[in-house]
């Protein structure tokens, strides 16, 4: 596993308890060039929240580890 894949599951790790609590769960999808793919698991998948919790809770957890990280999207599985 690379580092920033590495520092990307780090991120996961720390927002993942949060998602948890809500019934959700978040899994790495892939990297690529300078944007994460995210796949959204369990109550985050019809939450109604879900984009803001993907841009202001994970996409910001993601870049304060990984700053070269430009963007968090969530794709279906």
């Amino acid at each position: 596993m690379s580092d920033l894949h590495q520092r990307i599951e780090e991120a996961l790790e720390e927002i993942r308890p949060f998602l948890k609590s809500d019934g959700g769960d978040i899994e790495l999808v892939a990297v690529e060039n300078d944007t994460v793919k995210v796949q959204l698991l369990g109550a985050c998948v019809g939450c109604s929240v879900n984009q803001m919790t993907l841009k202001q809770g994970v996409e910001l957890t993601v870049k304060k580890y990984a700053p070269e990280i430009k963007e968090v999207v969530s794709v279906d599985a």
